[in-house]
């Protein structure tokens, strides 16, 4: 069964009509870039000339970069300001011509896709799952159950939030080498292993796809380290998995 999937990001906003049975993309993904400013109504817009691509009128999924509480956008760290306590669901929906909208966390989205169908099925330990992009999103799962909108990108890392010193666009920003990014991920790792003392960590997002370049440089943390296996497709395929209204869904 097919159902949709959209991922707002920092830098762009992509999307699919998703195959369930399988947790992929039944159809290449679609991907315009994130407006900016990224306002509620330009970035509806661009998720709507997604949708609009496939041709598709049934229930969508979307994940938003930021807490996401029964529809609404709590947060707005890589977005536009205007969307902290916005009806972000009822938004898009009234865009999307009425269908109905599941809105979730970004992270959280990743995490349940690659919990159900990457790399982290069948394990029932503390699993963190962490999204390295314009910020770095966090998903935790103990028991296989999601704490929803953990927001760990914004714990306090040497004075500042973590994620402006140990995200990709960090690594950008400042043109670091891949040991010298490595060793803040390190750092960040530590941290966040030392409140949470997971069984295992999947590291996602877009540079998921360049593991072998900064897994192997991490060094000193006890619990596994391994790349997502959905890579920057999780949040499609859980985006999609929420419209089912499975156990972790929040809205």
């Amino acid at each position: 069964m097919n159902v949709f999937g959209v991922d707002i990001g920092g830098s762009g906003i992509k999307g699919a009509p998703v195959d369930l049975e399988r947790g992929d993309l039944a159809e290449e993904r679609h991907k315009v870039l994130t407006p900016h400013p990224a306002t509620p109504d330009a970035v509806a817009d661009g998720v709507a000339e997604v949708v609009r691509h496939f041709d598709w009128s049934g229930p969508v999924g979307i994940t938003f970069p930021g807490v996401v509480t029964d529809g609404v956008t709590r947060t707005a760290a890589n977005v536009d300001k205007d969307w902290i306590d916005k009806d972000a669901a009822g938004l898009l929906s009234e865009r999307l011509k009425g269908v109905p909208v599941t809105l979730l966390n970004d992270a959280d989205a990743a995490g349940i896709a690659e919990m159900t169908f990457g790399a982290g099925r069948r394990r029932t330990g503390t699993v963190i799952v962490l999204t390295l992009g314009t910020g770095i999103g966090s998903a935790v799962f103990t028991g296989g159950r999601l704490l929803p909108n953990t927001e760990l990108g914004h714990l306090e890392l040497h004075g500042r939030d973590a994620e402006t010193h140990a995200s990709t666009k960090a690594k950008e920003d400042e043109d670091l080498s891949w040991h010298h990014w490595a060793r803040r991920v390190q750092k960040y790792l530590a941290h966040v292993e030392m409140l949470f003392s997971p069984e295992l960590f999947i590291l996602g997002g877009g540079v998921s796809r360049k593991a072998d370049k900064f897994v192997p440089l991490i060094e000193g943390i006890r619990a596994e380290i391994v790349p997502a296996e959905l890579k920057n497709n999780a949040g499609i395929v859980g985006a999609a998995m929420a419209t089912q209204g499975d156990q972790h869904h929040q809205s």
